[in-house]
């Protein structure tokens, strides 16, 4: 086991701590009170962005409820490196937030194409001229009129507002670029304050417990200001089942901070699971940027800690441990222990620090997973195809327009569609579309 390997564990605990957060958060309001500076909040806007627009539909909301100055800055898209398949990222975004703006209360215009360029030039020019007290209602009307594609609309606002040029425009989007840059993100549609980020409305109520913990409330009313609809825990009888397919990764946070809630869902409503694994986006060719690792690896230890998963101690299993796993894969599945073996690998991997590569380490998994570890030496080495198997699933992957794990496919029964969507926050998605298909037309 390299140094690196047996230091990794530790490193990423003490990185994704509760300690090391409130030391962080500490030192960021230090230095504010230090300075006298005002509680800032920035909110960095791509105006061709999906998730910025339903983010910018609750800025207003969000500005009277909290004491603090809200800094709109405008962005560019993220650069390649954190975008590798960027047009099928502009294509789910437009349909996700169209998918998830009901149950939000908010708005996105089903069916929507990419906006015109010069129509996309147009509403830069309208809000890289606004101020900051004037963004938060501007920016949702910009929005509407430019995901419409209605120019006139778009002309108006431009009448009575007061727009930039376009090269003063162009160099107030470079500005905050750079900036969110520095500051060490790749996305528009994020907030940002005191040091940490938070994307759009689906990790708002992340910032919105941080400042009530500040004591910044204007009110006593600090219920999240976006959350998903309360569904029933259970669902009623039903002699009807659906299938619901599993696209994970043993490589991502995000599939392991699924997988219990997944598998726990054919107890709660009529649904049964079929995994789909496919390899690491790495091991795929796909670059993952030391920012965007950083972030991820932040974000899942929030996401994990609201979802009451164990998360920290990571022994990353790229390469030869994911590989290992895979390669018994098809046999733990012939024993009716695949959904198991795959949570026992990942919790493993992200939540214990095991070095899932060495034959400890695999033997752990194997045998919490309720498997014999002798049957499981037998087997390495023995070629069941798994590799075709999982590059047949990334294939499947990219035809529904994903390409990111967790992803989930309901399967259509007769007179439905196939219902599709992309990460561990859209269960609840999942989980609403059962309740409406068991519902009835």
């Amino acid at each position: 086991m390299s140094l690196r390997r047996r230091l990794e564990p530790w490193v990423v605990a003490a990185l994704t701590s509760d300690g090391l957060r409130d030391v962080r958060r500490g030192v960021a309001e230090l230095r504010r009170s230090v300075a006298r500076a005002p509680h800032q909040v920035l909110w960095f806007h791509q105006v061709d962005d999906p998730y910025s627009h339903l983010g910018a539909q609750v800025l207003e909301r969000f500005a009277a409820r909290w004491n603090v100055e809200l800094v709109p800055l405008l962005v560019g898209p993220p650069p390649d490196e954190a975008a590798p398949e960027r047009a099928r990222l502009d294509a789910f975004a437009r349909k996700d937030a169209a998918d998830v703006a009901p149950g939000y209360r908010l708005a996105f215009p089903r069916g929507a194409s990419a906006p015109a360029p010069a129509l996309v030039a147009q509403a830069t020019r309208i809000l890289a001229g606004a101020s900051s007290a004037a963004f938060p209602a501007l920016a949702p009307r910009v929005g509407d009129a430019l995901w419409r594609g209605d120019a006139a609309a778009l002309g108006a606002l431009e009448h009575e507002s007061a727009p930039l040029p376009d090269a003063a425009a162009r160099a107030a989007v470079a500005a905050g670029t750079e900036r969110r840059h520095r500051l060490g993100h790749y996305l528009g549609g994020m907030f940002h304050y005191g040091g940490e980020w938070y994307w759009g409305v689906d990790r708002l109520a992340h910032l919105e417990e941080r400042l009530a913990g500040l004591g910044l409330a204007r009110s006593a009313d600090v219920a999240p200001l976006v959350a998903p609809p309360v569904l029933p825990a259970r669902s009623a009888a039903s002699p009807d089942r659906w299938t619901l397919e599993f696209f994970c990764s043993l490589r991502s946070p995000y599939s392991y901070i699924a997988m219990e809630r997944v598998f726990a869902l054919p107890g709660r409503l009529p649904v049964d699971i079929v995994l789909r694994p496919v390899l690491p986006m790495v091991m795929r060719g796909l670059p993952v940027p030391a920012a965007k690792r950083l972030y991820i690896v932040l974000d899942t230890r929030r996401e994990a800690r609201r979802a009451g998963v164990p998360f920290g101690r990571v022994c990353d299993p790229v390469g030869r441990p994911v590989e290992r796993a895979f390669q018994l894969y098809p046999w733990a599945r012939e024993r009716g222990r695949a959904a198991e073996f795959l949570h026992a690998f990942a919790r493993a991997a992200f939540a214990e620090g095991v070095d899932t590569g060495s034959d400890a380490g695999l033997r752990a998994v194997v045998e919490r997973a309720g498997l014999s570890w002798d049957e499981a030496r037998a087997e390495q080495g023995v070629d069941r195809g798994w590799r075709d198997e999982l590059e047949a699933n990334r294939e499947t992957l990219f035809a529904l327009g994903l390409w990111g794990v967790p992803s989930f496919r309901l399967r259509a029964r007769p007179g439905e569609s196939d219902f599709c969507t992309w990460g561990q926050d859209r269960l609840w998605r999942v989980e609403a579309e059962l309740h409406a298909r068991l519902a009835g037309p």
